[in-house]
């Protein structure tokens, strides 16, 4: 069952499974008490760096919170994409899943960064330590997409049988080379079986 699965799939899956519940939460916190929520462990640097570097209060505390919670939402929906996509063994093998697994992680490491960068700004140790864990799960996990490469698709080879064992043509015999002949239905030339 998971011969065809590769290391960025299983990588990107166990990401999912952490992302998915705990940005969730966290911006589900921010959407229904916007202040409290983002005064909250997960946002605290956030919140602490609006209101002492950028002195903002009021409304425009809630809109950037509402804005962070969207960033948040949009991470946990393209992992859920992502999730979707990996159910689905055609697309899981050849690879059809990594740009849903790459926005979320190029999205979710820009606030991981962010949040990082305002945590060290305020001095809160806690939430540095947790966004810069978060962080280098999410570049682990580029660094393993971008390297891994699809499984090549396998390459598929006719034997012809013998001109005795052919099934007899219907049609009668043609007065052309057998180079100008059109392909019957069993010998389909695509472009990728040349």
């Amino acid at each position: 069952m998971f011969g065809n699965w590769r290391i960025g799939s299983v990588n990107g899956a166990l990401l999912a499974a952490y992302f998915i519940p705990a940005w969730a939460m966290v911006a589900f916190n921010i959407i229904v008490a916007p202040v409290h929520g983002l005064y909250e462990r997960p946002s605290v640097a956030v919140a602490l760096f609006l209101s002492d570097h950028l002195q903002m209060a009021g409304m425009d505390t809630v809109r950037a919170a509402w804005l962070l919670a969207l960033g948040r939402l949009t991470v946990v929906a393209f992992f859920a994409f992502f999730l979707v996509l990996l159910c689905i063994p055609r697309i899981r093998k050849n690879g059809g899943s990594d740009e849903a697994l790459g926005i979320a992680l190029a999205i979710g490491s820009l606030i991981s960064f962010a949040s990082m960068v305002m945590a060290s700004k305020v001095g809160e140790m806690a939430a540095l330590r947790l966004h810069a864990t978060e962080l280098l799960l999410l570049l682990g996990a580029a660094i393993v997409v971008v390297i891994e490469k699809p499984a090549p698709a396998p390459k598929t080879s006719e034997i012809a049988a013998p001109p005795s064992l052919k099934p007899p043509s219907l049609k009668p015999p043609s007065l052309e080379p057998p180079s100008l002949e059109p392909l019957g239905l069993e010998q389909a030339e695509l472009l990728h079986n040349r």
